[in-house]
C-alpha cells in the first residue's frame, strides 16, 4: 500500500485548499498537518526545513519536499497520468502548453486581485482589520477585466484549456469559493454566462465539495 503524502497547513488557505483538491482528484492518498499561523508553527525552525518561506503548503513525498501549491499540483498529476481524474495535467506537450498558459493566467491575472478581494472582504473583518474600500474597487475592476476574458475563451470550450477538467480549472477554486460564498461577490462570475456555468461546474465536484467540507469542520 501506498504511504500516503503529507501536506502542512489549513484547510482554509487557498494555497492548501488548491493541493487537497487536486490530490482528491488524482485518488493520492494523504495525511494533512493543520500548521497554526495564529501559534507561529509556520516559523518554526523544522517546519523552515521544508517550507523556507515560512508560509503553507509545504509538501512531502518520502524524501521529496515541495512548498508552491501550483508546482505542488503539477508534480501530483504528472507523477500519479493513470490514478483518479485523467489528463489533470495533460497527455501530450500541446495540451500541457494550454494548460500551462491558463494556469499562468491564474496565477499572474487572477490570483492578484481576487487574492486581495479574499482577503479584504473575508479574512480582514475576521481579524477585525479595517477593509481598504479603494483597494477593493481597484481589485473589482481588475478582476472584472480577467474574467471577462475568460468568459470570451469559456464560450469556446468547455473548460479553460479545452473540453477537459485540469489543473487550469482547479486552481481557480479556491479563491472563486470565497468570492463567490463568502464575499457577497457571486455575481462578478453569475453575471456571465460562460463563466457562471463553468463556475457551476468545477465547484460541484465532488472533491471540491470535500475540501470545503474540511474547510468548515470545526478545529480538532
Amino acid at each position: 500500500m501506498a504511504t500516503p503524502v503529507t501536506v502542512y497547513g489549513p484547510p482554509l488557505s487557498t494555497a492548501v485548499s488548491r493541493v487537497l483538491v487536486c490530490l482528491l482528484e488524482k485518488d493520492v492518498p494523504f495525511q494533512l498537518v493543520p500548521i497554526s499561523m495564529a501559534k507561529g508553527e509556520h516559523k518554526k525552525p523544522d517546519y523552515l526545513k521544508i517550507q523556507p518561506f515560512g508560509q503553507v503548503p509545504a509538501f512531502q513525498d518520502d524524501e521529496i519536499t515541495l512548498f508552491e501549491s501550483r508546482a505542488i499540483c503539477r508534480y501530483i498529476a504528472e507523477k500519479n497520468p493513470s490514478k483518479g481524474t485523467m489528463g489533470l495535467f495533460g497527455t501530450n506537450p500541446l495540451v500541457k502548453a494550454s494548460i500551462d498558459q491558463w494556469l499562468e493566467a491564474e496565477s499572474q491575472s487572477f490570483n492578484p486581485p481576487s487574492s486581495i478581494l479574499a482577503f479584504q472582504l473575508v479574512f480582514a473583518p475576521r481579524m477585525k482589520l479595517k477593509q481598504d474600500e479603494a483597494l477593493i474597487k481597484q481589485n473589482e475592476a481588475k478582476l472584472v477585466k480577467v474574467l471577462d476574458v475568460y468568459e470570451n475563451r469559456l464560450g469556446e470550450s468547455r473548460y479553460l484549456a479545452g473540453d477537459e477538467f485540469t489543473l487550469a480549472d482547479l486552481s481557480h477554486l479556491p479563491n472563486t469559493q470565497y468570492l463567490v460564498e463568502k464575499a457577497n461577490r457571486a455575481e462578478l462570475f453569475t453575471s456571465r454566462k460562460n463563466v457562471g456555468r463553468w463556475w457551476d461546474e468545477i465547484s460541484s465536484r465532488p472533491s471540491w465539495k470535500k475540501v470545503v467540507e474540511m474547510q468548515n469542520a470545526p478545529p480538532q
